[in-house]
């Protein structure tokens, strides 16, 4: 079945009748009416009849693939708060999917309905293109494509158990920034099975914990030289141009802009994990190296993508202060309530809810918010393992050549691997 082709073919125009004829009765039986001003009360008894309560006028409508989108005008003494409150009657009441509310004008509000689930079956909207550090991810609940936004959120916490669809949402996002004219990094202590295949994209590949201090160590020195950079170019004087001073790598003339660079870091927990004293020592010098580059590496073009199962206070000292500084937060489907109380608690306590709701069977959904306590349930469309390797095999040229990271480059040349001897099965 498609539901989006049943919804315009047929739905569309069963839903727009059933709004238009009803709208007044729903407005005042969710208690969305307000009562008659003096002039209508004066006006109604000349008339010698009951003054009608005033209901938020609505101003159009429109028909998208997902639903319908009301402009509505609020009443004098209404907010946005008392339509999200009934946004469940609306939703019973116009037999809906879903109710999403917006303001987006002081006394306007934007009503969403979804006609149909559109997590269901992920289908991106047409004609969504990223920009640099801009790219889109996912669906959203309310049918909008979920972009990630490196420029507005540097640093993004993505946690999920196994086959939650984690790994889709990386593959997703390494493929739309392959195209991109950014460096991308990985530091995958599985060995690197993960962020291996990506190889020809990557400017550096950390498989170890050892060799991820060393890289730890490498981007903290380039974050130091690229404020250096900066400092020299700002060149403060009495006679500089007050459009000339910058206080970030954006600010800077484009022949002097160093290439962003993106850390990905898969499974976050092994970087934490120790088991004899010089173990301890190298994770104490590791995290102090990535708390600093969360807490600086933004104005330095240098962003984070950290990953991992679960990520709270037990794994270890420092790891409460580098998740405060990551502002994005991802939660896939986790094991138990304390997991998404770690990405999402400092959120909102309905968005934990949420997280902990996901089935087993919608592998990809996940519930993403940020610092200023937003939150939306996105999924993740379907991004095999090929197509993200095809797409950094295609834009290998785009890697950039950074000459501290290239002790750290990957090599991208194929190994020929024997084939394991069959196994025969007992007579």
């Amino acid at each position: 079945m498609r539901p989006a082709w049943y919804w315009l073919s047929v739905g569309a125009l069963v839903a727009l009748v059933r709004v238009l004829i009803t709208y007044r009765s729903v407005m005042e039986a969710c208690g969305l009416a307000e009562r008659p001003t003096r002039l209508r009360i004066w006006v109604a008894k000349l008339a010698r009849r009951e003054p009608s309560r005033m209901v938020p006028r609505l101003r159009r409508v429109r028909v998208t693939r997902t639903g319908l989108i009301l402009r509505i005008r609020m009443q004098p003494g209404q907010e946005v708060h008392d339509f999200v409150v009934a946004a469940e009657r609306l939703r019973h009441a116009w037999f809906a999917h879903g109710v999403h509310i917006r303001a987006f004008r002081p006394g306007w509000l934007e009503v969403r309905l979804i006609a149909y689930d559109v997590l269901r079956q992920v289908v991106m909207p047409r004609g969504i293109t990223g920009s640099l550090l801009r790219v889109p991810v996912a669906l959203r609940s309310d049918g909008l494509p979920h972009v990630r936004d490196f420029r507005k959120t540097p640093h993004e916490l993505v946690i999920g158990a196994t086959e939650s669809g984690k790994s889709v949402y990386l593959r997703g996002l390494v493929k739309e920034l392959a195209p991109q004219p950014v460096a991308l990094l990985g530091i995958d202590c599985k060995w690197g099975v993960e962020l291996s295949p990506f190889a020809p994209r990557l400017s550096a590949l950390a498989p170890t914990p050892e060799e991820s201090a060393l890289l730890l160590d490498v981007l903290v020195q380039e974050m130091t030289d690229r404020y250096e950079l900066i400092r020299a170019a700002q060149c403060l004087s009495s006679g500089t141009p007050l459009e000339e001073i910058a206080s970030d790598v954006w600010g800077l003339p484009e022949h002097l802009r160093p290439v962003p660079l993106v850390l990905i870091v898969d499974e976050v927990a092994e970087l934490f994990l120790v088991s004899t004293a010089a173990d301890e020592k190298r994770r104490d010098h590791m995290v102090t190296q990535l708390i600093r580059l969360a807490q600086l590496g933004r104005a330095a073009g240098m962003y984070l993508e950290i990953c991992g199962q679960r990520f709270g206070s037990e794994l270890g000292k420092g790891a409460t202060a580098l998740r405060a500084q990551l502002s994005g937060r991802v939660s896939h489907r986790v094991n138990d309530e304390g997991s998404a109380k770690m990405a999402l608690a400092d959120v909102s306590a309905a968005a934990v809810l949420a997280a902990t709701s996901i089935p087993e069977d919608r592998p990809g959904e996940a519930v993403a918010g940020d610092s200023s306590g937003g939150w939306t349930v996105i999924r993740s469309p379907l991004t095999t393992l090929h197509e993200a390797t095809a797409a950094c095999a295609e834009y290998a040229h785009m890697t950039p050549d950074i000459p501290a990271l290239a002790p750290f480059r990957p090599d991208s040349t194929e190994v020929p691997v024997e084939a394991p001897a069959p196994v025969l099965e007992p007579a």
